[in-house]
C-alpha cells in the first residue's frame, strides 16, 4: 500500500514539471556540493491538489477551404444481368460508356450505349475477335 501510493505520488509530482526519488540513497551531486535531501510526505492518490487543472480548448474554429464539399454521383456501369440469367422485356443488360459490349440479337442500343433486353429469354455473352 505504501508503495502505492508513493509511486502516485512520484507521478502527480512529475506532471506538475518536478521529479522525486524514493530512493533512501544520497546522489553524487548531494555528497560533493552538500546539499539537502527533499523529503516529501506522501499524499494518497484520492486528494484533492489545491491547484486545479484546467485544460482549455481553442475558442476559434479553424478556416477551411471554400472550395472543398463537392463530388459528383457514381455512374454505377457495368453488366447488370450476367449470363445464364432471365431477361424481361426493357430490362437493362449493360450500362457502359461507347460500345465495350455490342448488341446482338433481341436487344436494344440506347443513346447513351446501354444495352437492353427486347424479348423474354436467358442472356449470353460471345466473345469476337481475337
Amino acid at each position: 500500500m505504501a508503495l502505492a501510493s508513493s509511486t502516485s505520488f512520484n507521478l502527480m509530482v512529475s506532471f506538475k514539471g518536478l521529479s522525486l526519488s524514493s530512493s533512501s540513497q544520497s546522489s553524487f551531486l548531494r555528497e560533493q556540493f552538500g546539499l539537502p535531501t527533499l523529503s516529501v510526505p506522501a499524499k494518497s492518490p484520492l486528494s484533492v491538489s489545491p491547484f486545479p487543472i484546467t485544460i482549455e480548448a481553442a475558442h476559434k474554429k479553424g478556416a477551411g477551404s471554400t472550395k472543398n464539399g463537392r463530388d459528383s454521383k457514381a455512374q454505377r456501369l457495368g453488366v447488370k444481368i450476367f449470363g445464364d440469367q432471365v431477361a424481361k422485356p426493357g430490362a437493362i443488360i449493360v450500362r457502359q460508356r461507347g460500345t465495350k459490349f455490342h448488341p446482338g440479337n433481341n436487344v436494344g442500343l440506347g443513346k447513351d450505349y446501354t444495352i437492353f433486353s427486347l424479348i423474354d429469354g436467358l442472356v449470353k455473352f460471345e466473345k469476337y475477335g481475337p
